[in-house]
């Protein structure tokens, strides 16, 4: 549905040159959720708005539902704009317009009321369809900014950090309205966000950006399962307590009373892995004790993600046996051995 090849796009003041996207290519399937991750400053908004050209590349090509925009008259341009509805953190509403009029604004000035309160009932803020933006709490509004995008009956739907201004809790709502848009209208979305969670809790593939570059792209699952650069292995963090328990464990290893020769392990499970009782198994295979101190199952888009914090106790040799028995089976990390 989306495609950019070799996107690049610099800003140019007096002061500096911003190089805010660099050569970044990316490819978002039809129906999917992808999300773009990157702290303040990565270049994710500046891609995003790259889709629909409000900002144009100095080079490569945009392509969206099988055309390349970069070609297109402004008219053309006008045009097929009308089919990548966008939403934005501030909402960015009319202020002295009603609920029914902002979501109208777009709409052939003789078009049938009914388009407008469909709209209003899928976003579920029909009964507010009277009411002025300054009486709506921030969820209402980004509902009212959904249903205005939604107006001319989008294939994308691009998210600028919708979700950055709402609570835990409307946030919550917000991405399962967006889930249900996505399963019933077919619609492709793009989300920018700073949130691991939110990218954990909606998206199917995920790009991770860094000074306007792609530095990790693949499906939610790997990247949470498997991060591979060290801005990922941050942002997956960030949504789990497993990083905040091992660093306890490094500035306090007293606190397992860690003899020498032992290992603390860390052990990542993906799917069925979950089940394995391994614990159990090199305990016997080995015999050796391995006891856990910490532990986490996580539901990743229907895929279980298990992680555990396990001490070795035993003869050195047969640690290593267990360590490498346990490398065939599972993710593992060596968070300390005591020498």
């Amino acid at each position: 549905m989306i495609t950019l090849k070799n996107v690049s796009k610099t800003f140019v003041t007096e002061k500096n040159t911003v190089k805010a996207v660099q050569n970044v290519s990316l490819n978002v399937k039809n129906g999917e959720i992808f999300g773009i991750i990157g702290y303040s400053g990565a270049g994710k908004s500046t891609l995003v708005r790259l889709i629909n050209l409000l900002e144009r590349p100095e080079s490569g090509e945009v392509w969206v539902d099988g055309e390349l925009l970069t070609q297109l008259s402004t008219k053309e341009l006008r045009e097929r704009r009308k089919k990548i509805g966008m939403i934005f953190q501030q909402f960015n509403l009319f202020s002295s317009r009603t609920v029914y009029d902002n979501v109208a604004f777009s709409l052939p000035k003789n078009h049938d009321p009914k388009i407008v309160m469909d709209l209003l009932k899928l976003v579920n803020i029909e009964d507010k369809k009277d009411a002025y933006p300054s009486e709506l709490s921030g969820g209402q509004k980004q509902r009212v900014a959904i249903a205005r995008a939604l107006a001319n009956n989008p294939k994308v739907l691009l998210c600028d950090e919708a979700t950055s201004a709402l609570d835990p809790q409307t946030t919550e709502s917000i991405l399962t309205l967006l889930k249900d848009l996505n399963r019933k209208l077919g619609l492709t979305i793009v989300i920018i966000t700073h949130e691991m969670a939110v990218i954990k809790d909606i998206c199917d593939t995920v790009a991770v950006m860094e000074e306007g570059r792609i530095v990790e792209e693949n499906s939610v699952e790997e990247v949470f399962s498997s991060p591979q650069s060290d801005l990922t292995k941050e942002f997956t963090s960030s949504t789990s307590n497993i990083d905040k328990i091992k660093n306890i464990l490094f500035e306090n290893q007293d606190i397992l009373d860690i003899q020498k020769g032992q290992y603390v392990l860390k052990l990542d499970f993906k799917g069925h892995e979950i089940a394995n009782p391994l614990i159990s198994d090199i305990s016997n295979r080995f015999n050796i004790q391995a006891s856990i101190i910490y532990g986490s199952v996580d539901m990743i888009k229907n895929t279980p993600l298990g992680s555990l914090i396990v001490i070795l106790k035993g003869d050195p040799n047969t640690q290593k046996e267990a360590i490498q028995y346990l490398k065939e089976n599972v993710q593992v990390e060596v968070l300390i051995h005591a020498e």
